[in-house]
C-alpha cells in the first residue's frame, strides 16, 4: 500500500520537532529475524506490550511493515492459555517472548485500527479476535479477585510503574500464574488491569459488529459493561471523583495517580467519571495541571517524588503524553488534548530537541539523565544523555497530526487545524491523497486534489475515507 506523510509549517520550532523525530525514529527500526519492528528506543531494545503496538500503529504512515509486526508478533507469541508476552526480545537469532510481567496493554484499539488502515482483511480480523478472546480468558481465570471481581496486578512491572513508591515491597517481576503471597501491596486490585479486560471486551464487541454477528456482539458488550461496573464499584470514590487501587488486604491505596487517565485511554470510565476527574484533578494546577502537565502522581500527594531516574513516582512521562491523546478525545476533550500538545511541544523545543522518557513537571525541563535500564542509579553513577525514546517522539508527531495535520482513525479522516498556525500537511494512504492547508485563520481540506471544504482554524473536520463530511466541527480550543 502506498503511504507518505509530509509536513511544512511556518513555526520553525514545530518544524524542527517534526524533522528530528522522523529522523531519529528511523534509528529505532530493527530487524528481529524476518520481522522489521519499531523498538521502544532510548536504550530499550525490545518491543513492549505497554508501548509498541500503540507505537507501531502511530508510525504506520512511515513504515507499514513495522506497524503490523509490532502487533502481530504479540499475537504470534501468545501462549496456548491466552497470555500475551509483556515484551519480546531478539537474541542469538531468536525471538524471545517474556512472560515475567505484562507491563501494560496498549494493544486493542491500535490493533483494530490496523484492520482499517490495511485494507480491512477478514483473516487479520479473525486473528485479532482469537487473540483478544484468549487474553480475556487468561485474565478472567488467573487475575480476577473472587472477592471483588476486580483484576489484579502481581508485580511492579505488570502496570509498568518502574520504581513507583506506591508499590512498596512488591517484586518487580512475577513469573507464576498464581498470585504472590507475603507482600503488603500485591496482589493488588488494579484499575489498570481491570481496564485492560474492558478494552479487550469492548474491542471484541466492535469486531463482531463488523462481522455482523449480533449474538456475539451483545455477549461482548455485556462482558465489557460488567468490567466497567466492577471498575466503578471497586475503585471509584464518588466523594473525590477519582479511582484508587486496593492493596492485598483490600485497603484503599490513597495515592492520587495518573492511572485514572490511563483508564480513560482504555475507555473504561463512564462519561460522568471522566468529566469529573478531568475537572477536579487533571486541570487542577496543584495536582496534575502543573507547569508541564501530567505528573505520574499528583504533586500534592505525600508520595509524589520528583525523581530524575526511571521512576513513576512523579515525573511526567513521554508514554503518558502518548496515551493522553486517545484518553481525552474518547471523551470529547480534543480541546484539552490540543492544550497538552502545545505545552508538550514547547517543552521539547525548549529542551533542545532531545527526546528522553521523563520531564520535570515543576519546570518543564527534560530529564536528560534518564534511565536506560530498570535498575535505579547509585550515588555517583552517570549515564549518557537519553535520547530517541520512541513514545516521546511518537507522542510529538501524534500531537502535531491532531493539532495541525491529518490522522486516520477507523473509517474516518481527521483534518485538524489549531488557530494561528500556518502549515501544509499531506498524507497519502493507498489510493487516496489527503491534504490540509491553513493560513492560521481558515483551513482548506483536500482529497485527491479536490477541495472538500473550508473551515475556520481552531477546529477539526471529520470525514469518511471517501471524503464525505460525517460530523460537525470539533473545537480544538
Amino acid at each position: 500500500m502506498r503511504t507518505e506523510v509530509s509536513f511544512e509549517t511556518a513555526n520553525q520550532r514545530y518544524q524542527n520537532i517534526y524533522d528530528t523525530c522522523t529522523q531519529k525514529l528511523r534509528g529505532n527500526l530493527q530487524q528481529f529475524g524476518a520481522y522489521r519492528v519499531l523498538v521502544e528506543g532510548g536504550g530499550y531494545q525490545k518491543i513492549w506490550l505497554e508501548t509498541q503496538p500503540m507505537g507501531g500503529e502511530m508510525y504506520a504512515g512511515y513504515d507499514q511493515e513495522a506497524a503490523l509486526n509490532n502487533s502481530l508478533l504479540f499475537l504470534q507469541c501468545q501462549r496456548n492459555d491466552g497470555r500475551m508476552p509483556g515484551s519480546i526480545a531478539f537474541r542469538d537469532g531468536k525471538l524471545i517472548p517474556e512472560y515475567n510481567k505484562f507491563q501494560g496493554f496498549c494493544f486493542p484499539w491500535h490493533a483494530l485500527n490496523l484492520y482499517y488502515l490495511f485494507g480491512q482483511k477478514k483473516d487479520y480480523l479473525e486473528l485479532l479476535c482469537k487473540g483478544l478472546q484468549g487474553m480475556h480468558q487468561y485474565l478472567s481465570k488467573y487475575r480476577e479477585n473472587p472477592l471483588t471481581g476486580a483484576l489484579q496486578s502481581f508485580c511492579v512491572y505488570d502496570t509498568g510503574e518502574d520504581n513507583a513508591l506506591r508499590y512498596g515491597d512488591s517484586p518487580n517481576y512475577w513469573t507464576e500464574d498464581n498470585p504472590p503471597t507475603g507482600y503488603g501491596i500485591v496482589p493488588m486490585d488494579s484499575m489498570d488491569v481491570t481496564s485492560w479486560d474492558y478494552a479487550a471486551c469492548d474491542t471484541l464487541r466492535s469486531i463482531f459488529s463488523i462481522l455482523m454477528n449480533e449474538q456475539e456482539e451483545k455477549k461482548w458488550q455485556r462482558e465489557a459493561e460488567h468490567r466497567r461496573h466492577v471498575l466503578r464499584r471497586v475503585f471509584w470514590d464518588e466523594s473525590i471523583h477519582a479511582c484508587f487501587d486496593r492493596n492485598a488486604k483490600g485497603e484503599k491505596m490513597k495515592q492520587l495517580v495518573h492511572n485514572n487517565l490511563r483508564c480513560m485511554y482504555w475507555g473504561s470510565f463512564e462519561k460522568d467519571m471522566a468529566d469529573q476527574f478531568v475537572r477536579d484533578h487533571l486541570m487542577n494546577p496543584h495536582e496534575f495541571w502543573t507547569d508541564l502537565p501530567l505528573p505520574s502522581v499528583s504533586v500534592s500527594d505525600p508520595d509524589f517524588r520528583n525523581a530524575p531516574e526511571n521512576n513513576w513516582s512523579g515525573q511526567c512521562e513521554g508514554l503518558t503524553y502518548q496515551r493522553a491523546i486517545l484518553a481525552l478525545e474518547r471523551y470529547g476533550r480534543a480541546d484539552i488534548a490540543a492544550q497538552l500538545g502545545k505545552r508538550f511541544l514547547q517543552a521539547l523545543a525548549d529542551g533542545g530537541y532531545v527526546y528522553p522518557q521523563q520531564f520535570d513537571p515543576l519546570t518543564g525541563k527534560p530529564t536528560f539523565v534518564g534511565m536506560i535500564s530498570h535498575a535505579p542509579l547509585k550515588p555517583g553513577d552517570t549515564e549518557p544523555i537519553q535520547d530517541a525514546y520512541g513514545p516521546t517522539m511518537l507522542a510529538a508527531l501524534e500531537y502535531l497530526a491532531h493539532m495541525e495535520g491529518i490522522d486516520l482513525e477507523f473509517d474516518h479522516v481527521l483534518f485538524s487545524a489549531v488557530e494561528g498556525e500556518e502549515f501544509e500537511f499531506a498524507r497519502i494512504w493507498g489510493e487516496h491523497e489527503y491534504k490540509l492547508l491553513s493560513d492560521g485563520k481558515n483551513a482548506k481540506a483536500y482529497m485527491d486534489g479536490k477541495r472538500l471544504t473550508v473551515f475556520p482554524a481552531g477546529n477539526r473536520l471529520i470525514t469518511k475515507c471517501d471524503g464525505t463530511v460525517s460530523a460537525d466541527l470539533v473545537r480544538l480550543g
